[in-house]
């Protein structure tokens, strides 16, 4: 299938899984910090790869992917409601640690850059 189509479809499909997780899901297991950060849509678009960033501590994180594996049948039924696709393809949740390993990296630069400035001066 046409790469550009999967991409325009898993973007649909991210776009309406934000809405569903932000607006129309009542768990209270799920974060109010919860983002979809990335849709992969397979070829057949049986599947979608979803990939979650919860802002919180780990008890949270598991909390959140535990609630949508359980809402998953209703999740599907939203995206089959809002993306007009033959197939609806089934979410496949997974937690995306890419923005804490960012922030994490950020201020490991940020300490040596302080190092750095601090042993400048002093020579």
């Amino acid at each position: 299938m046409n790469n550009k189509r999967i991409n325009r479809i898993s973007e649909e499909v991210k776009k309406a899984l934000s809405y569903i997780i932000s607006n129309d899901l009542k768990d209270p297991r799920i974060s109010p910090m919860t983002s979809v950060t990335h849709v992969d849509v397979t070829g057949d678009l049986r599947y979608a790869k979803v990939y979650i960033s919860v802002l919180g501590n780990e008890r949270e994180k598991d909390n959140t992917i535990k609630g949508l594996e359980s809402a998953k049948g209703f999740i599907r039924n939203e995206i089959g409601d809002k993306v007009d696709l033959r197939y609806i393809p089934e979410p496949i949740f997974q937690l995306d640690e890419s923005i804490e390993r960012g922030i994490y990296m950020s201020k490991l630069i940020d300490k040596v850059n302080k190092k750095d400035k601090r042993g400048s001066t002093d020579e």
